[in-house]
């Protein structure tokens, strides 16, 4: 990225909407509610041949204190003083307004660059606010339509000559890491090829870093147990429940590992999600799980394994990650020996689907504990991608099956021919077998469970399948006949024969 794009101004003046169009897809939240966005996020954007970093914030208020309002304007702010060009919207069908005024000020103290556009300017609603916003001093207003892709070209003619300023700059530094993963870098589950080592992990870059998503409930620290990862206030926190609305990426390195982290939105029960907003906002968070590797499902120690931590638990574990359980606030508890074990006891109870794994107990506040979360978070994404060849495994059937034959539904005893291993991220298997339609549930747990215990696979997801080979007897389900080649040969004789007319026996 040659340089980087903060784009600001007053609530629902469309940051989101042009952000979105610059990246091309729709990663931010957008809704006609003021105060959608809350922290900020990067993306990649492109516009004709620039490529750019380009940061989405939160809309500038006059709150100055440590209220919510504050906490946003302060990050807004941060973003400015990081960003090599700011670009200002103002809402053309509103005109000028007074915070309009204060916040071009404070731009022009502060900011490198300023860019002033005036969006929503299509048809003659905005003429009016077009010509108002030369009276903020910042140049010739850019006429912009963020929802309908107009002014693209302008904003690229504005941007062209202020990029090779920073030409000589991005040739130095090394380049940024792209925040948001496309499809394909996304996708999960590699084919399994014969021959591949047992236990294989790749080795994680700055292109490619380990990708986790942090989820739970509203007000369980995931916000705060990222900002102390990343040793500053990246992500807005505090104490009012459902601040995160967006699922934000950071990119870091964790003690020489390069991760990307996924901040969710709290997920609350599906009966108290009313709001429309409350709804996109799961849906990102559901997304973020989709695309991680590793999910942390973030528990408060007050209040552990609620009704929703084991359907959000249960989610990352039908989605197929590999899941490591965290359980925040550790600092505030006093009783640390009988709760650690009652917590582990809950934890096998409640969560037999995740049969062992990793239970950790941190405090994002103080730090406590971080670097053995981190060693838990290694140690699942090592055994999300354990292979086991052929050979192995069916040694391993044959001795499952010795120790416990399968079923015999109506006498029939159900035959385990063959066993190998298709994919990997979380491990699939395939078993041949003869009527698998007739296995019942508990022969499939005992095979998963003998799974994890042989081949050390704690915690992960288990994808176990059954497949019949059909029966290979050519002759099943003809009739009896003679070949055909002997059928033909006698019908040639037949052919060649006199014809001898049947004589009927006399009438009496």
């Amino acid at each position: 990225m040659s340089f980087s794009l903060a784009i600001v101004g007053r609530p629902n003046v469309g940051k989101s909407t042009l952000f979105n169009r610059l990246v091309g897809r729709r990663l931010a939240l957008v809704d006609d509610q003021p105060g959608v966005t809350r922290d900020l996020r990067e993306g990649e954007a492109r516009l004709v041949d620039l490529r750019f970093t380009v940061i989405d914030t939160a809309g500038l208020e006059e709150a100055t204190d440590e209220s919510l309002q504050g906490r946003m304007r302060k990050l807004t702010e941060r973003a400015v003083d990081m960003a090599d060009i700011c670009l200002f919207m103002i809402d053309a069908r509103v005109g000028i307004l007074p915070a309009d005024e204060i916040f071009a000020e404070i731009l022009r103290k502060r900011a490198k660059h300023v860019i002033l556009a005036a969006n929503k300017a299509e048809g003659k609603a905005g003429e009016g606010g077009l010509l108002e916003a030369y009276a903020l001093g910042l140049g010739e207003p850019l006429r912009l339509s963020a929802e309908h892709g107009e002014g693209m070209h302008e904003l690229y003619d504005a941007l062209l000559p202020l990029s090779k300023e920073f030409d000589e700059r991005a040739a130095s530094e090394a380049p940024a890491t792209d925040i948001e993963l496309s499809e394909e870098e996304a996708a999960l589950g590699e084919d399994f090829e014969e021959g591949d080592e047992a236990g294989f992990s790749r080795d994680f870059t700055l292109d490619k870093p380990l990708q986790i998503a942090v989820v739970g409930r509203p007000n369980a620290g995931k916000s705060t147990l990222i900002n102390k990862l990343l040793g500053e206030e990246r992500l807005l926190t505090g104490p009012e429940a459902g601040i995160t609305r967006d699922s934000i990426s950071v990119t870091m390195t964790w003690n020489d590992v390069p991760v990307r982290v996924f901040d969710t939105a709290g997920m609350r029960k599906k009966a108290k999600v009313q709001e429309k907003l409350e709804k996109l906002s799961v849906s990102d968070g559901l997304r973020a799980v989709k695309f991680a590797e590793v999910v942390v499902v973030l528990l408060d120690v007050s209040i552990p394994f609620e009704q929703q931590d084991l359907r959000i638990a249960d989610l990352a574990e039908r989605e197929g990650r590999a899941v490591v359980i965290a359980v925040n606030k550790w600092d505030e508890e006093t009783d640390k020996s009988n709760k650690a074990k009652a917590l582990r006891e809950e934890f096998t109870r409640l969560l037999p689907q995740l049969r062992g794994a990793q239970l950790v107990t941190v405090s994002a506040l103080t730090g406590k504990n971080l670097d053995k979360l981190q060693e838990a978070i290694l140690n699942a994404h090592a055994v999300w991608n354990r292979r086991v060849s052929t050979a192995k495994l069916n040694n391993w059937l044959g001795a499952m099956t010795t120790a416990h034959p399968p079923p015999a539904p109506g006498g029939r005893r159900i035959k385990l021919r063959y066993m190998t291993q298709v994919k990997a991220r979380p491990p699939q298997f395939v078993v041949m077998c003869s009527h698998p339609e007739e296995l019942n549930d508990s022969y499939k747990r005992y095979l998963i469970n003998g799974l994890r215990e042989d081949f050390d696979m704690p915690g992960t997801p288990i994808r176990l399948f059954f497949r019949s080979q059909g029966d290979k007897n050519p002759f099943k389900n003809k009739t009896k006949s003679m070949p055909s080649r002997l059928r033909k040969h006698l019908g040639k004789d037949r052919a060649d024969a006199p014809k001898v007319q049947k004589q009927r026996p006399p009438k009496r």
